[in-house]
C-alpha cells in the first residue's frame, strides 16, 4: 500500500482529547488505503519540564543522560495515540528511535540522522499492522545510545521517514493552517499560500519564519518529499493547508511570495581593524569557534590600511561574541580599536523565486523603507532574497509596507 507520514507537533497532541482528535485524522487516512507513519513530539510543555528537572539536578549535566531524559517526552505521546488507534480498530504499535533504528551521529543533543533502515516497520506494515507511531525528536548514536535531533527535530524526523519509505507525501500538523505571506500577527492582510517552492520556504524558516525547521526543509529539498502544512484544529480538505514543493509544481507565483523577519538580533562592529589578507579568516574563525552564528556581513572601504567589519548576529550569542573576540585581542591575535555594539536592531526579509527573472525589487524595496523614514544599516542579498537590518522599533512598519507595496495579500 502507499505510505504518508503524518507529523503531530506538541499543541496537537498537548491533551488526550487532542490525542483522539489525532487518532481520528489518522484512521481517516487508513480508511483511504495508506499506510501510516505517524510521528509525534512531546506533548506541549513537556520538553521544557523535562529540561528544567536536568538542569535542577545537574548543571553541568552528562549529555548522553540529557537525551535519554529529554527524549521520553515523545516516548509518552508515542505510546498513547497507539493505544488510542487501538481503541478504534485500528491496528497500530509505537516505536522508539532505537527500535527502527534511526541511526544518528554521536552528536548528543545535536544528532544528524544518517539512516533509517525500512525493513523493521516494513516487515510489520506486510503482518499487518496499519500505522506505525514513531516517537520524534530521537535516535539511536552507533554506541546504542538515545539521541536527539535539537529543537523542532520531529519536522526532520518526518521528512527523513517519508524519504526512506518513498512516502506519497509529509503532512506537518501544527498550530496554524498553513505557511502564510507574512505572520498574521503583524498584517492583517497577510494571505495563506496554497503552494511555495522548496527554496523559498527555506529562506523563509532560515529568516524567522517559525512554521517548519529548517532541517527538515532542506531534507525535503534534497529527496524531493512533498509536504503539506496544516492545522490539527480545523476541518480538512485535499485543498487544505499549504504544499511545499519542487519549483515545477507552481505553475505562476508573485516575484516576492513572502516577508520574513526576526527580532532577535544584534549588530557588531569592529572598528579599525588590519587590512590586510586572512583578517577576517582569523575574526570569523574565532566567533566559530565560540558557537556564535554570524549571519550578515559587510567590510567597509579601507582606508591607511585599516577598516571596519560589521556582522549580524542572534542577540542571545553577543556576549559570547564580546568574550571570544575580547580574548583574541588580549592575546594579541586581532587588533582594533573598539567594538561596538547595537541590540535594537531587527532583520527585515523579501523571499521570491521570481526575482530570479525581475529586475528591481530591490530598488522598491529600499525605496518603499526610504518613505516610511526607515534607516538601513545593513543588506544582503541572494539569488531569491534581500534582507536588510533596520531599527527594531521600525520592524512591523517596515513588514506591513513591504507587504503592501509587494501587493502580497493578492494571489498570483
Amino acid at each position: 500500500m502507499p505510505v504518508l507520514v503524518m507529523k503531530f507537533g506538541g499543541t496537537s497532541v498537548a491533551n488526550l482529547d487532542r490525542i483522539r482528535r489525532a487518532a481520528k485524522r489518522v484512521g481517516v487516512e487508513v480508511a483511504k488505503g495508506y499506510d501510516v507513519i505517524v510521528i509525534v513530539s512531546a506533548m506541549s510543555g513537556k520538553t521544557n519540564e523535562l529540561v528544567g528537572w536536568v538542569n535542577e539536578t545537574s548543571p553541568l549535566f552528562d549529555a548522553r543522560e540529557y537525551d535519554a531524559v529529554v527524549s521520553s517526552g515523545e516516548n509518552v505521546t508515542a505510546g498513547l495515540m497507539a493505544l488510542t488507534l487501538q481503541e478504534m480498530d485500528v491496528p497500530a504499535r509505537s516505536w522508539q528511535g532505537w527500535q527502527v533504528p534511526v541511526k544518528t551521529t554521536s552528536a548528543h543533543s545535536a544528532a544528524r540522522i544518517e539512516e533509517i533502515p525500512p525493513e523493521n516497520i516494513t516487515a510489520k506494515f506486510n503482518e499487518g499492522m496499519r500505522v506505525a507511531v514513531v516517537a520524534g525528536f530521537q535516535g539511536v548514536s552507533p554506541e546504542g545510545r538515545i539521541t536527539t535531533l535539537g529543537r523542532g527535530g520531529s519536522d526532520t524526523t518526518a521528512v527523513a521517514f517519508a524519504a526512506a519509505f518513498g512516502a506519497e507525501r509529509c503532512d506537518i500538523y501544527t498550530d496554524v493552517d498553513g505557511v502564510y505571506t507574512t505572520d498574521p500577527r503583524v498584517s492583517d492582510k497577510a494571505r495563506k499560500l496554497d503552494k511555495i517552492a522548496f527554496e523559498e520556504m527555506l529562506e523563509l524558516a532560515s529568516l524567522g519564519a517559525k512554521v517548519l525547521q529548517t532541517r527538515s526543509v532542506e531534507l525535503a529539498m534534497r529527496y524531493k518529499v512533498r509536504l503539506r502544512v496544516l492545522s490539527s484544529f480545523e476541518e480538512q480538505s485535499d485543498e487544505a493547508g499549504t504544499l511545499v514543493c519542487d519549483e515545477e509544481e507552481i505553475m505562476e507565483s508573485n516575484v516576492v511570495a513572502g516577508v520574513a523577519f526576526s527580532r532577535d538580533e544584534a549588530k557588531m562592529t569592529l572598528i579599525s581593524v588590519a587590512d590586510r589578507p586572512g583578517i577576517a579568516s582569523i575574526i570569523f574563525g574565532c566567533l566559530s569557534e565560540a558557537g556564535v552564528n554570524v549571519d550578515m556581513i559587510v567590510q567597509n572601504i579601507s582606508e591607511e590600511g585599516r577598516t571596519d567589519m560589521t556582522f549580524s548576529l542572534p542577540t542571545d550569542q553577543v556576549s559570547r561574541a564580546e568574550k571570544a573576540l575580547g580574548e583574541l585581542k588580549t592575546s594579541g591575535g586581532l587588533n582594533f580599536a573598539e567594538l561596538d555594539t547595537e541590540l535594537d536592531v531587527a532583520k527585515v526579509s523579501v523571499v521570491g523565486i521570481g526575482m530570479r527573472s525581475q529586475s528591481g525589487v530591490a530598488a522598491k524595496m529600499f525605496k518603499v523603507l526610504s518613505d516610511e523614514g526607515i534607516n538601513i544599516k545593513v543588506i544582503t542579498t541572494s539569488e531569491i532574497k534581500i534582507s536588510v537590518l533596520i531599527d527594531r522599533k521600525y520592524m512591523e512598519l517596515a513588514v506591513q509596507a513591504l507587504h503592501d507595496a509587494f501587493e502580497l495579500e493578492k494571489a498570483a
